[in-house]
């Protein structure tokens, strides 16, 4: 099996990260369709992995913040978790940050995934809170 790969995001990608995240926030795990979309959207730098067939089956983004930046809206499609997906996106987004000169990044992590962001070298920071319905952490990690 070949190891997935990810890679920025074009303009023509970003209707299928949309129905990516639509399946996978809204559809399954509930959150509001109002706020799964939002502003920082346009602007945000969106990294995705493709099956065999070129279907997107993961996404992340990267929004910069000078020398800090937040990933978010890390979703892989149900039929491919635990294939490799999630964490090729991951480090995608993180390649990408440190192009920008990004030091170091932080995410709201689901607390079901924390074991994977931990995996990435994450670090919790801070209590549990819920954030759309779901039990979220903080996490944080430093980038060469």
């Amino acid at each position: 099996m070949i190891s997935p790969t990810a890679t920025v995001a074009g303009p023509t990608d970003l209707a299928a990260i949309a129905a990516l995240r639509t399946r996978v926030f809204v559809d399954e795990q509930g959150v509001p369709p109002e706020i799964e979309q939002d502003a920082a959207d346009s602007h945000a730098v969106h990294v995705l992995s493709r099956d065999d067939t070129g279907a997107v089956v993961a996404t992340g983004r990267l929004l910069v913040r000078g020398s800090s930046a937040g990933i978010g809206r890390m979703a892989a499609d149900a039929a491919v978790r635990g294939r490799g997906h999630g964490a090729a996106v991951l480090a995608a987004l993180h390649r990408e940050a440190v192009r920008r000169g990004v030091t170091e990044v932080e995410l709201h992590a689901q607390v079901r995934a924390r074991g994977f962001y931990e995996r990435a070298g994450y670090t919790a920071v801070g209590e549990e809170y819920e954030e759309a319905g779901i039990t979220h952490v903080t996490m944080r990690r430093r980038l060469p």
